[in-house]
């Protein structure tokens, strides 16, 4: 399968299990949940056919680890980023003592008064690592980084989930749990002739 295929499928099957199951006639279980074969074949009467294998391949090839297979091969679900009402039944883990998030400057002045909230979604995102924070944030601009004092967040009541695919999730976090912004790394000095 090449890379747009790959991508156009990705974004597909985000959009039906996150978001608009509906729209293609799924349904999620209350863990957002569905059968590989109900939703294959609800793609094809949508008029988007994909395969079996090109399925397989989208859940194993995803860099981002999106998507997961039951055991058994026969339900899919997205693994976090649901806008429609889950519950993935993560159990509640002592998170690490920094976790940061990646957004962009025009969302600071509203992140340092309220925290940072799920928006549409049913948690905060987290990243266990800086540059993944920083690819978050690159999605909608030039990105910005937060470090979030998760120890204190979790001390505080604060319960921290993570998902198959390493991403860590919060119900939000308060302003007095925030960090940063971290600067943009530095450029390498950029040689001109000798």
């Amino acid at each position: 399968m090449d890379e747009r295929r790959q991508v156009t499928i990705s974004k597909y099957l985000a959009r039906h299990l996150r978001h608009r199951p509906e729209r293609i006639g799924i349904t999620l279980d209350e863990a957002g949940w569905t059968s590989v074969g109900e939703l294959l074949s609800a793609c094809a009467r949508a008029g988007f056919p994909v395969t079996r294998a090109e399925l397989e391949h989208v859940v194993a090839a995803d860099a981002k680890g999106r998507y997961a297979l039951d055991s058994a091969g026969h339900r899919i679900r997205a693994n976090q980023g649901h806008s429609v009402p889950i519950r993935l039944g993560l159990p509640a883990v002592v998170p690490p003592d920094e976790l940061f998030h990646g957004t962009v400057e025009r969302a600071l002045p509203r992140i340092r008064r309220e925290g940072l909230r799920p928006m549409g979604r049913h948690d905060v995102h987290l990243s266990i690592d800086v540059e993944t924070a920083r690819r978050v944030g690159a999605r909608r601009g030039r990105p910005v980084i937060l470090g979030v004092d998760a120890a204190a967040a979790h001390a505080a009541g604060h319960e921290f989930r993570v998902t198959a695919n390493g991403v860590w999730l919060v119900a939000a976090v308060p302003p007095e749990h925030l960090r940063g912004p971290f600067p943009e790394p530095a450029s390498p000095p950029v040689e001109g002739p000798r």
